[in-house]
């Protein structure tokens, strides 16, 4: 079903979703802490929003399973994957589902009590400033309340559906 607005056609979900998939970006596990437990999902959809005060924004599907952690808490961290990480990329993508997705990794836990990889490229700990739905997915707004960095700077990417190394 094609929609209509201002006159133009709306592409199809393939179509979209095709050209998506040349849009290179870093590949994170979102985590947080909600009901005593942790949860987390993968994300390419981060970017920082303002460096004053340090603000980022991440997208979550509201049909993710671990959505209403996310809904519910009010602290997150983003953890940006290094090469070598694909296996927990996959985990928390769901690929293959799994009871416990922190089976892989060293985690512990930042200011927040939210789980920080200890060996991302970088982690931003956020505390929620506001989310926005639209369509399919959350914005959750996120002020970065910490950063820790790798020495090692390299940063696992995703492009064309596929891992680089970068």
């Amino acid at each position: 079903m094609n929609m209509v607005k201002h006159g133009f056609d709306i592409v199809d979900k393939a179509t979209f979703r095709s050209g998506m998939s040349r849009f290179g970006s870093t590949v994170n596990v979102v985590t947080t802490r909600y009901g005593g437990k942790r949860y987390g999902f993968t994300a390419s959809a981060v970017c920082s929003v303002s460096d004053t005060p340090a603000t980022l924004l991440v997208c979550i599907n509201r049909a993710n399973s671990c959505f209403h952690a996310f809904e519910n808490a009010r602290h997150f961290c983003v953890n940006t994957l290094m090469p070598g990480h694909e296996d927990i990329s996959n985990v928390f993508a769901g690929k293959p589902p799994t009871a416990d997705r922190f089976m892989l990794g060293d985690w512990r836990e930042g200011l927040t009590g939210t789980p920080v990889l200890v060996n991302a490229s970088v982690s931003f700990e956020c505390e929620l400033d506001k989310a926005v739905d639209e369509a399919t997915h959350r914005i959750l707004f996120g002020r970065v309340i910490d950063v820790r960095e790798n020495e090692d700077r390299a940063t696992l990417l995703y492009c064309m559906r596929r891992y680089l190394k970068g």
